[in-house]
């Protein structure tokens, strides 16, 4: 499987702490914002503060910045948006992974053999960090479904006069 963006980071040369930035280039930010399903990504990074923890176990905190275009969920019209996420995530050796179902608890991330890809882990906490129901500033529902008293009441009238 080839993945959009690739940054693999070989896990012993993690000796103390260190720090490694991500940038996607312009193909990247295309291939991400394809399996994202988002009209484009202009830009897209993520800095990265490891640290060795038990075992095999790698702690990782994280700041990701992007500028991502989403398709408003009203007007249906594409628009920019930054987003930004500091976040925490474990890597962890595949099968060892908790099986804690504790929400609040820090994401695992499996990874097998010597090396972890960050620009995996990039991808993914974009795709978390993703405003669910993006909304362009000062969009708003169509004059006709506002006066019917919202999306729900113009659909009740719709049942309405096809029964």
């Amino acid at each position: 499987m080839t993945l959009e963006l690739s940054r693999p980071f070989t896990v012993d040369r993690l000796a103390r702490g260190l720090r490694i930035e991500v940038v996607a280039n312009a193909e990247e930010c295309a291939a991400v914002a394809s399996r994202l399903g988002l009209p484009a990504i202009a830009a897209l990074s993520c800095s990265f503060e490891l640290h060795a923890s038990v075992g095999s176990t790698i702690a990782a905190h994280g700041r990701l910045q992007a500028q991502v275009t989403y398709l408003c969920g009203v007007a249906l019209e594409p628009f920019e948006a930054p987003v930004a996420e500091d976040f925490t995530v474990r890597f962890v050796p595949a099968g060892e992974e908790s099986d804690d179902l504790d929400l609040d608890a820090e994401d695992e991330i499996p990874y097998e053999g010597d090396s972890i890809d960050l620009g995996e882990a990039t991808a993914e906490q974009l795709a978390l960090a993703l405003d669910p129901f993006p909304r362009k500033p000062d969009s708003a529902l169509p004059d006709d479904v506002q006066n019917q008293g919202g999306a729900f009441a113009a659909l009740a009238k719709l049942r309405r006069g096809a029964t």
